[in-house]
């Protein structure tokens, strides 16, 4: 079982920065791919940006050269760096863990409870 534990969220003004860790513990997968999803108010949940392994990673085209997404992977911790923020961005972010491979197109693997963000205009 794996559990994540997301936080860094809270209220920042438009333009602003925020980082965002997501920390995995328990029994991880053998071969495993780290990602960002996000949630707003009446909208589906959605991929942001994830990480493969070793330094590979892939984003939505919304949100791509903006939210550049790291690891450290001694450490199981996911990071997601949101600069220049917009109200568009205001949703709960959640983490994810699934097995290498698997599209992030599909609502699969572990998730943790999420962290809101919310961007005051």
């Amino acid at each position: 079982q794996v559990q994540l534990v997301e936080s860094g969220g809270g209220l920042v003004q438009t333009g602003g920065s925020v980082r965002l860790t997501c920390a995995a513990s328990g029994t991880m997968i053998n071969r495993y791919s780290m990602g960002w999803y996000r949630q707003a108010p009446g909208k589906q949940r959605e991929f942001v940006a994830g990480d493969i392994t070793r330094g590979i990673q892939n984003y939505a085209d919304s949100v791509k050269g903006r939210l550049p997404v790291s690891s450290d992977d001694a450490k199981s911790t996911l990071y997601l760096q949101i600069n220049s923020l917009i109200p568009e961005d205001s949703a709960v972010y959640f983490c994810n863990v699934r097995a290498l491979g698997v599209s992030w197109k599909l609502e699969r693997g572990y998730w943790g409870q999420g962290t809101q963000v919310t961007v005051a205009s």
